[in-house]
């Protein structure tokens, strides 16, 4: 087992890392910048150290001060969370030549699966279905035409090294294809550094559904089920939930198989998640394969009761899974909602502010993920997430009334939320019934 972890990242997840590592009996470092100093993460680790400015490009993005920070704490072992370095394979690379523990996949596997376009190419190669599409990244406008002919409108232009939603544009004629393509690069190039595009087809009304898989080093991939990421708004998601409404045990054994198949092609080690587009026809198709640990992980942890970030840690030590498949039964129904300092009513545009007061629900089948406490500051900086909130119920329907009380007795004073926003939600005849898709929210005005 790893002996110091140094946890390259802040917020939530960085104190789901601490209190995993904890009762693995794992010391803990931490990283802040200079507008974290009094973040939670910074004060309840074993010790922390500055790592820079404000700005993420000096701070958490920094890998030459990452690295500098594990040798100044003695930590042997660097876990990224997600976003920032955590699917950077230099980061990665950086690590192995220091022979510092990276908890993750390999940079190998992180580089391979972050091209999306050649991500694709080797999940052909094994069988997975995908999406039609463009063979690897686009070379000129003319190729676009030929594929996007081909395959037939609406088509989907995409970032070759994008996540978050960026750099994807939807065509739905040739007439407005350069200027979609054009547009989707810059975005690509100013988020990623890097314009390649590659195109599929649009699959229309699709759901959004993710398997997440443990892989060790000896071989063994095991499937933990599903979770439903389409209620989104322009490719962000907002709303999780375990099991999907729409997978029977048929579908879930396929996906949970295609899944750990897609994992055997790359070699790959650690916490990962594949993310699938089924159509209603229960066809499924490989999108990406997300190679970290996920913001929506509690759900599955909740409905299998296994602790992904404790398999993450021991994996990353050497150990081998200790259950098999057929050890994994999916028990009961679990709901996400991302409560975040925004403000719909203005385009959910960030709130930043103090925290004046605070009152999180809890109770039975209720779990906060946070870092956020009375007097604590949500600076511009970062994302806006103030917490996770989730619920687990015996069934579907006992996890939607548990979510509603819960949001109803969530208080937070000094900035704006979106929890009225979720209430709103979750109280559509869409949701109840588990009657959506990726476009709902795109399409439904609920503020």
């Amino acid at each position: 087992m790893v002996k110091k972890v140094l946890i390259a990242n802040r917020g939530e997840i960085a104190v789901r890392i601490i209190r995993a590592c904890r009762e693995l009996g794992i010391h803990t470092a931490a990283v802040y910048s200079e507008a974290d100093r009094s973040a939670l993460h910074a004060k309840i680790a074993d010790e922390a150290i500055c790592i820079g400015p404000a700005k993420s490009t000096d701070s958490y993005l920094n890998m030459r001060a990452m690295i500098a920070a594990c040798e100044i704490t003695g930590s042997d072992a660097i876990h990224p969370g997600f976003g920032f370095l955590s699917e950077n394979p230099s980061f990665a690379k950086k690590c192995e030549q220091c022979g510092i523990t990276f908890i993750g996949p390999d940079s190998h596997s992180i580089e391979m699966l972050g091209d999306k376009a050649a991500a694709k190419e080797a999940m052909k190669a094994a069988g997975v279905p995908v999406i039609p599409g463009s063979d690897g990244a686009v070379k000129s406008m003319e190729q676009a035409r030929e594929i996007s002919a081909k395959i037939g409108y609406p088509v989907m232009v995409k970032a070759s090294a994008g996540g978050g939603g960026r750099g994807i544009r939807i065509v739905k004629s040739e007439d407005e294809l350069a200027s979609q393509i054009d547009a989707a690069k810059q975005e690509a190039l100013t988020a990623f550094g890097n314009d390649e595009i590659y195109i599929e087809k649009f699959v229309e009304n699709p759901k959004h559904i993710e398997i997440q898989i443990l892989a060790d080093a000896y071989g063994s991939v095991i499937s933990l089920g599903e979770r439903d990421c389409s209620m989104q708004r322009r490719n962000q998601k907002v709303l999780e939930e375990a099991p999907s409404t729409v997978i029977d045990e048929e579908t879930r054994k396929k996906m949970g198989e295609a899944a750990c198949t897609a994992a055997r092609v790359c070699g790959y080690k650690n916490a990962g998640t594949i993310e699938f587009l089924v159509d209603k026809d229960k066809n499924f198709y490989f999108m990406e394969m997300n190679t970290r640990i996920q913001v929506e992980h509690p759900i599955t942890e909740e409905v299998t009761g296994i602790d992904i970030v404790k398999y993450q840690l021991k994996i990353a030590s050497g150990e081998p899974l200790d259950i098999k498949q057929e050890d994994v039964r999916i028990s009961g129904h679990a709901i996400e909602c991302r409560i975040n300092a925004e403000n719909p009513a203005m385009n959910f545009m960030p709130s930043p502010g103090v925290i004046n007061s605070l009152f999180v629900p809890g109770g039975p089948g209720v779990r906060i993920d946070s870092a956020a406490y009375q007097g604590y500051e949500i600076t511009p900086y970062y994302d806006s997430m103030i917490a996770k909130l989730i619920v687990h119920g015996k069934d579907r329907e006992e996890a939607i009334a548990k979510m509603k009380w819960a949001l109803s007795e969530f208080i937070v004073d000094g900035v704006y939320t979106n929890i009225d926003f979720h209430l709103k939600l979750i109280r559509t005849e869409a949701f109840e019934k588990g009657d959506y898709d990726n476009g709902f929210l795109n399409r439904t005005k609920l503020i």
